[in-house]
């Protein structure tokens, strides 16, 4: 019997983080030959190349020929990013340089992955070709890796998407999931930030797009440059926490909103709303319901199990 091997090739940085996971996956049950590495936690999994190491990311570029890189590591937390530059920058923007131009080397198309945060946030919502202007050095870094990105690689593609969730290893790995032992734990109120508008996107979804924004690519060269993607329900975090509570039938009167903007911490964009109707006019695009998506998500780490016999039956 002839076995179907699949003949495209792709390369996933960051392969053990939330939204690589997804990616991997989504690639891989799509019959692609999907190769992730990571750092930390790669092994056994997943290849460990270090970013920042370019003979690692040129050696396995080279053995793997990949047709489509996603670079998908980064690091995304933005008080991490104020307290330590000089390490975000490296892999924000020196990494991303660096892959840029091995994936030219190669013919191979590159989607980097960016965020809303490259955006002020005053005049929502955004399209690809508005003025970025990034209130944090988050935004500023993936703003210079973007930059860095179409420099060394003129074919790539850069996908800008906010605040995301889906199947988490551990609660904080997102900030939409971290709300959940709050929401849980009702006994004690809990102050939920209700200034900042953002759009919860699932990785699934973000995978789907990849998968098929590097499809359409295989079939036309012109597919290239920059791209949104994003959930389309607006909602605060006191909005998200309520949704929490109501998709697992639980109490939400603790959640107390706060209205002001936040004083501690980097500066968040208040609405960064990405408009989407670029890639949704190229057929490309994916959107779970946020009650659907949070549900499968977060009921594994239901605290009491009770709960999951009325959700679930």
């Amino acid at each position: 019997e002839d076995v179907d091997i699949p003949s495209r090739r792709v390369l996933i940085t960051g392969a053990t983080g939330l939204l690589g996971r997804a990616v991997f996956k989504e690639f891989r049950e799509n019959n692609w030959n999907a190769v992730g590495c990571g750092y930390r936690r790669a092994q056994p999994r997943f290849e460990q190349v270090n970013l920042l190491d370019s003979i690692a990311v040129h050696d396995i570029i080279h053995d793997f020929q990949p047709h489509v890189i996603v670079h998908c590591a980064a690091e995304r937390r933005p008080d991490v990013v104020e307290s330590q530059p000089d390490a975000a920058s490296q892999l924000n923007v020196a990494a991303s340089a660096n892959l840029a131009k091995e994936a030219a080397g190669v013919g191979a198309f590159l989607i980097y992955i960016s965020t809303d945060y490259v955006f002020d946030g005053t005049s929502p919502p955004y399209k690809e070709t508005d003025a970025p202007n990034p209130l944090n050095l988050y935004g500023k870094t993936k703003l210079e890796g973007e930059k860095a990105v179409l420099e060394n690689n003129e074919g790539a593609a850069i996908l800008r998407i906010p605040v995301l969730y889906g199947e988490v290893e551990r609660l904080e790995e997102s900030a939409v999931t971290v709300m959940f032992d709050k929401v849980q734990f009702s006994n004690k109120s809990a102050n939920m930030d209700h200034w900042q508008q953002r759009f919860p996107t699932n990785v699934k979804d973000v995978a789907a797009v990849c998968r098929q924004l590097a499809e359409k690519r295989m079939l036309d060269p012109s597919v290239k440059g920059t791209f949104h993607w994003s959930g389309n329900e607006q909602m605060t975090k006191y909005e998200m926490a309520c949704a929490i509570a109501d998709a697992f039938n639980l109490p939400s009167s603790h959640l107390r909103p706060i209205t002001d903007s936040p004083v501690v911490g980097a500066l968040r964009p208040r609405n960064a709303q990405l408009d989407c109707s670029k890639l949704e006019m190229l057929g490309i695009g994916q959107r779970t319901p946020f009650r659907a998506g949070i549900k499968e998500s977060l009921w594994p780490f239901l605290v009491d199990k009770r709960w999951r016999q009325t959700v679930f039956h």
